[in-house]
């Protein structure tokens, strides 16, 4: 018997026998969703906190993530190249549920089960992400998403996919249209990048193409390098509309293939990609936990929800201060969150946490750009602020060399983050 196997079978006997009997379980944290928040939280507790029985709950058996899903659109990745498996976190001694977590209740700390099981939990970290605010652009419900795909939430990959395939069914010299929502929304450089990738792919193989991109603001998250990218590498493919030169989205014909704006102009289209406004996920907000705009606050030192103590909010469902809602923020605010649980259950004072971004986004083949961030809460621990001069974004100019490396530094984050992740 090898190694590997003895290991899965200790971990399967571990997680078999009653509680009463692991001796080694000293409390029950439940983690409720298993992407980049979730997943780097269980990874975190099991390497760091093995005496902690850690439970995770994801209805997807695999995960695919909305980093890299932009490289699939522009054929440099595939599907499979960015799903994930939870069998090694489950090695590791995560006990995997494959079910929907239906209704949290905070002050008896149970979360019942869609499947019909009720967990109950010392604390808990609840990573559900966001849901798309269907309607909230005239005439974009679910059942539109099949002919307009969003393909802004991960699962199965199908809504990349489904975009993929419009692309190159498109004729050349087609218009892809793309809405693009306000802040706050998962991602703030996403659909930027995804512009870039769409253009990569119409560059090689529909040259005549034009991408039509129409924002509700006025400006966006690495503006400059973006913009300088796409006159250098897809001269006239991309026009982007601002808010302010009527570029809000608030109808949508599907039919028609009908784009149409704040005041009036209607743009058609041959593909378009819809990216809806957003808030928290439905568990977090049928939970209370949520404010009046769909976001959960939280404290910025433990991340606990500021409406139910002992449940910590990580992820893209919270609001915290000036922190974008990335991959990054998400692995790193887990940890925290993590750390904050354990702490509180041995009757500690939460760690001072410093939370870290880099957010890559590739706008070519081999062209990458990136902004660094870190914060950290205030004296009072009362707010996140930003580290004065912590910042920065890559240098602007004829530099194919930084671009070139940028691009070899966001794949080397994609693989470290997502083995940090999965264990």
């Amino acid at each position: 018997m090898n190694a590997t196997r003895r290991a899965l079978l200790a971990a399967s006997a571990l997680l078999a026998a009653p509680v009463s009997l692991r001796a080694q379980s000293q409390g029950r944290i439940l983690v409720i969703g298993g992407g980049f928040g979730g997943a780097s939280a269980a990874s975190f507790l099991r390497r760091e906190h093995p005496e902690i029985e850690v439970t995770l709950v994801e209805p997807r058996q695999r995960f695919v993530t909305c980093p890299y899903g932009n490289l699939v659109l522009a054929g440099l990745r595939q599907i499979g190249d960015i799903t994930h498996s939870y069998d090694r976190l489950r090695a590791r001694g995560v006990r995997v549920i494959h079910d929907r977590a239906a209704g949290i209740d905070a002050a008896a700390r149970r979360v019942r089960l869609a499947g019909g099981e009720t967990l109950s939990f010392d604390r808990m970290i609840l990573s559900p992400g966001i849901a798309l605010r269907w309607n909230a652009i005239e005439g974009y419900d679910e059942a539109a998403s099949e002919a307009m795909p969003h393909a802004w939430v991960p699962g199965d990959g199908t809504q990349t996919l489904l975009l993929r395939r419009q692309l190159e069914a498109m004729p050349d010299g087609g218009v892809v249209g793309i809405a693009i929502p306000a802040n706050p929304f998962r991602c703030p450089p996403g659909p930027y990048e995804r512009i870039s990738m769409i253009a990569s792919y119409l560059k090689r193989h529909k040259p005549r193409s034009k991408i039509l991109a129409l924002d509700a603001k006025d400006a966006f998250s690495k503006q400059g390098l973006f913009q300088d990218g796409w006159n250098a590498l897809y001269p006239g493919l991309v026009e982007w509309v601002p808010a302010n030169r009527d570029g809000r989205v608030v109808r949508v014909d599907v039919r028609e293939k009908v784009l149409e704006t704040e005041f009036g102009t209607r743009h058609k289209v041959d593909v378009a990609n819809i990216i809806p406004p957003q808030s928290a996920a439905a568990i977090a907000r049928e939970a209370g936990l949520a404010n009046d705009a769909g976001w959960v606050p939280v404290n910025p030192v433990t991340f606990e929800a500021q409406a139910a103590p002992g449940v910590h909010v990580v992820g893209d469902a919270n609001i915290p201060g000036p922190m974008p809602k990335s991959g990054f923020i998400a692995n790193s605010t887990a940890k925290q969150a993590a750390a904050s649980a354990v702490a509180a259950m041995r009757g500690r004072e939460a760690p001072r946490p410093v939370y870290f971004n880099t957010c890559y986004s590739h706008v070519g083949d081999e062209y990458g750009i990136s902004v660094v961030n870190v914060y950290r809460p205030n004296a009072e621990g009362t707010a996140l602020v930003e580290v004065p001069n912590s910042g920065g974004v890559s240098p602007r100019g004829d530099l194919p060399e930084q671009r070139r490396l940028e691009a070899i530094y966001a794949d080397a984050w994609y693989e470290s983050i997502t083995r940090d992740m999965f264990a």
